[in-house]
């Protein structure tokens, strides 16, 4: 992850020195003292700036693997195929446990209140931000490795050969919990509720923080029970189950104060006619989104940029030609409904069992949820003004494909004049890295705008942390929790409306599985897939090692429990057969990419990152997490 830190410049004291001991005891002229930093309002800024560029986010666009995994996607990056040959993670992936981090917060804290030089009111809020950056990195800790040292001043060794006081033993998951989310009620006050201020803690970010702190929480609580062997006797890892109500309620309440308008006016972006370019406008557009309400901000002004367009555009007509590498699976393209509400697969074959002809490839994907091709770039449709080229061969008459092992490759055909291209310029090519090997290339994220694909450019659009779709979700899950389907109900046709689907959920409607699916779908590609896995301990029962075909791929869509263990694809051919009513038609077959000979298991112990042996032996206080 890139880290970019504000250096302070202080101008330089020009003067002659009259002696060596003169020149010797200057003072320097690139490090402040305490007061100096903590006496203007500008100094304080930047410093919070600096904590505010270190926050930890999963699956971001500076890290496109890590947001496409879990076979949402296929990784089209021959140094990345190793993903899709083994088994599993191992017990450590996903960890953290930057107590530097910690420690820099609580200095921030303690010599911000400390200054006599600053404005309350801008103190006021500084210490807010430092208390919202600390609980939002408790929060991170606690997801990825459950409880643990809850440390809320620096500590500073003396030197005198004995450590034991810098140890302390790790808390309850429920404590940390119950920290991120007191943290959020003591410093709500204190922060604006101005819903133009995105990349700034404000109302808004600390109460869909809350509420989405609670809602894990809640959920651990509830269904952690299904896996008992996820526990510790002591409570590090494991929450009561009584205390499930209690956490969605605060979930609920939460993510309803955002929503009645008491941080400020948010809604669903609504700004364009057809909705698929809108729901992928929602990420890249900054001017007046009133649904982003905390990001990570990018400016191309600043340099402060990143390649996650250059890394994923389609590679056909891009500039430098790169790009191609995030192919989302049919995994997740199959899991949209139709505009009617119904789960279906996509019209490959009849009920016969033989293709079903398109004279257009992106008519196959016809009908369905907007939030489809707002995601994902399907065969026939557009980036940049430019279509995309993806078709994997030519198929005559008697079943032979034609096809090429370079895009856009020309050959032959039986009766032809001449060469013809046999495969689209962006592939799929089978293990040809950087083509469309699942027959899709990512939408979400994105940037539409020219030189954005360009190393010398690239993009500045914002990685969105909380957004007001998520907020009626998380209330619509909390409502449903509570044994409220009705009012659950409302908070997912608001959303789904917004994709186009026509039928509206009533209360019998709302089940588990309807509430794991409208995450699914909605927020793809947004780093909080793994998360929901892992509270609802889903991820052990999807991802348990078994490979998948074609059957499992289109049947039982919308189930929570749908195994996605390996990640498949779907493939346009161009039929040719002159004379044909059919020649120069499209038809699909599913397909598995050749490099996918692995599936994945996640192993109980992958729930909770491991502890690292170095930390355990500089502290035997602390337990090791189960499993590992």
């Amino acid at each position: 992850m890139k880290k970019y830190i504000y250096f302070l410049l202080i101008p330089m004291l020009i003067g002659s020195c009259t002696s060596d001991s003169e020149f010797l005891d200057r003072e320097p002229t690139n490090i402040l003292t305490q007061e100096q930093a903590f006496g203007s309002p500008d100094i304080v800024l930047s410093i919070l700036a600096d904590l505010y560029n270190r926050y930890y986010d999963f699956g971001t666009v500076e890290s496109w693997p890590s947001l496409a995994d879990f076979n949402v996607s296929f990784w089209s990056e021959a140094g990345q195929y190793g993903h899709f040959q083994d088994g599993g993670w191992g017990y450590g992936a996903w960890g953290t446990w930057d107590y530097g981090y910690i420690r820099e917060m609580n200095l921030f804290l303690e010599r911000l209140e400390a200054s006599t030089s600053i404005d309350e009111v801008d103190k006021t809020r500084f210490l807010a931000e430092g208390r919202f950056l600390r609980a939002s990195y408790y929060f991170t800790l606690v997801k990825r490795m459950g409880g643990v040292p809850l440390i809320l001043e620096s500590e500073t060794y003396d030197f005198s050969g004995d450590a034991t006081y810098l140890q302390h033993p790790r808390e309850t998951e429920a404590a940390i919990y119950d920290f991120v989310i007191s943290e959020a009620d003591a410093i709500i006050a204190d922060l604006p509720a101005d819903t133009n201020i995105k990349s700034r803690a404000t109302k808004g970010a600390v109460l869909a923080m809350k509420a989405r702190a609670a809602l894990y929480a809640g959920s651990i609580a509830k269904y952690g029970a299904t896996t008992p062997q996820v526990s510790l006797s002591g409570g590090e890892i494991g929450i009561p189950a009584g205390r499930a109500n209690e956490y969605y309620t605060t979930a609920l309440n939460a993510a309803q104060a955002i929503i009645n308008g008491d941080a400020g006016s948010y809604s669903l972006y609504n700004k364009k006619p057809d909705l698929s370019d809108n729901f992928a406008s929602v990420f890249y557009d900054k001017s007046n989104n009133p649904e982003a309400i905390f990001v990570e901000d990018y400016k191309l002004q600043s340099g402060k940029v990143h390649g996650f367009t250059i890394s994923n555009q389609p590679r056909y007509g891009a500039e430098e030609e790169e790009g191609g590498r995030i192919n989302p699976s049919l995994n997740l393209v199959q899991s949209f409904e139709t505009l009617e509400g119904e789960y279906k697969p996509l019209p490959v074959e009849d009920n016969a069992g033989n293709p079903i002809y398109y004279n257009d490839p992106k008519e196959l994907f016809a009908g369905r949820d907007a939030r489809l091709e707002g995601t994902v770039i399907v065969p026939g449709s557009n980036f940049k003004g430019r279509e995309v080229d993806i078709w994997a061969g030519v198929q005559l008459a008697d079943g032979t494909v034609v096809s090429g092992d370079a895009r856009g490759q020309q050959k032959e055909l039986p009766g032809a004049t001449g060469q013809v291209q046999v495969v689209g310029f962006d592939g799929p090519i089978d293990g040809l890295e950087f083509t469309a090997q699942t027959g899709f290339y990512i939408r979400k994220y994105q940037d539409p705008k020219a030189g954005s694909g360009q190393r010398g450019t690239q993009s500045d659009v914002w990685f969105i942390r909380y957004r007001y779709a998520e907020v009626l979700l998380n209330a619509a899950e909390a409502a449903f929790e509570l044994g409220q389907p009705e009012m659950a109900a409302g908070y997912l046709n608001e959303v789904r409306s917004r994709a186009g689907i026509t039928t509206t959920l009533t209360a019998a409607d709302v089940t588990f599985d309807k509430i794991v699916h409208e995450r699914f779908v909605e927020l793809a590609f947004e780093g909080l897939h793994f998360f929901d896995l892992k509270r609802w301990r889903l991820a052990h029962v999807v991802l348990d090692g078994t490979p998948i075909d074609e059957q499992n791929i289109t049947t039982n869509i919308g189930s929570a429990t749908k195994r996605i263990t390996q990640p498949l694809g779907v493939w346009p051919y161009k039929y040719y057969n002159p004379g044909d009513a059919n020649d120069g038609s499209y038809f699909y077959k599913i397909v598995k990419p050749n490099r996918v000979t692995g599936s994945d298991r996640f192993q109980l112990g992958n729930y909770y990152s491991e502890i690292g042996q170095d930390i355990l032996n500089n502290n035997p206080l602390i337990v090791k997490n189960p499993n590992q």
